[in-house]
């Protein structure tokens, strides 16, 4: 007996010293990364980008394309991009307003035909999200009914999916604040379109900017997690360059760890002087992220 209670003795110290050493060697779930910083404007400023920290340039789609011109006009500007010290990773301003998304005089063909052209370039330039914003072409006419404009512009998407996908790019859909066009202002609205597409290759972008114009709070990034794919930033006070008014964007950064994103964060706003207000936004974003990623951390 008593032998029998000194081994189950031993066995229980020991399974205990298993114990603590499996809790003390065990390592906390590493964090999602943050995101790969960027900043819209011509590919002119890539190299006072690279030098100020940031990863890649936001383009736009008319500048950087060139889906209206000839393809040996497309392989000099590629020519171009591939020398930058920084790629062009995401796209803005998708379409003209002559190609009208909903609406009365709908170009649903001439859109596809337009992104398949845009598609197949930026597959080329190393492009990776093409965002959907374009408030003129999504505008609802007077008098349009809302619904009708909703399947239309779902119908859309439904069929630039495959072709996004097909050249290996993401379509994120942009919400716009209600000052630039008057259908689909908040994260909301444009997660229920999105999911009412169902294609793996239609995102959604979350702009911090817009968000705040429209008071539209953190927890609607939380809510529509798994549809966002790029995410931008502006001060809300005249758009201006984050670290200028000096805004706080941590609980909004905080709900971005709190799901997990590491996509791509970019600067999308009005410059007043980009070789001084660029430094000064990466140094904000990046003192403001940790700090969001602590109050995460602490539940």
């Amino acid at each position: 007996m008593i032998a029998a209670a000194l081994d189950r003795r031993r066995f229980l110290a020991g399974t205990a010293a298993c114990l603590a050493a499996g809790i003390a060697g065990a390592k906390t779930p590493a964090a999602p990364a943050a995101p790969s910083l960027g900043a819209w404007t011509s590919l002119d400023n890539a190299a006072l980008l690279a030098s100020s920290g940031y990863g890649f340039v936001e383009e736009e789609v008319d500048r950087f394309l060139l889906p209206d011109k000839p393809d040996t006009a497309f392989e000099a500007a590629l020519a171009t991009a591939r020398a930058a010290p920084i790629p062009v990773r995401t796209l803005v301003r998708l379409l003209p307003p002559s190609l009208q998304s909903v609406g009365p005089d709908t170009a649903h063909d001439g859109i596809v035909t337009f992104c398949e052209t845009v598609f197949a370039r930026a597959r080329r330039a190393g492009v990776e999200t093409v965002v959907f914003g374009s408030p003129r072409s999504r505008r609802i006419p007077e008098g349009f009914p809302r619904a009708t404009a909703e399947a239309q512009l779902i119908e859309l998407c439904k069929r630039l999916g495959p072709v996004a996908q097909a050249h290996g790019v993401i379509l994120a859909l942009e919400p716009l604040n209600h000052t630039e066009t008057n259908f689909i202002n908040r994260v909301s609205e444009g997660g229920a379109i999105v999911r009412a597409v169902g294609h793996p290759s239609v995102g959604l972008v979350a702009d911090l900017f817009h968000m705040r114009m429209e008071d539209e709070g953190p927890a609607s990034l939380i809510e529509n997690g798994p549809l966002i794919r790029h995410v931008q930033i502006a001060e809300k006070q005249g758009r201006r360059a984050p670290g200028v008014a000096g805004e706080d964007f941590s609980a909004y950064f905080e709900a971005l760890r709190s799901i997990g994103y590491d996509r791509r964060l970019s600067v999308e706003c009005l410059w007043s002087d980009i070789a001084r207000e660029a430094p000064l936004a990466a140094r904000t974003i990046r003192a403001q992220y940790p700090a969001a990623t602590a109050k995460a951390a602490r539940g």
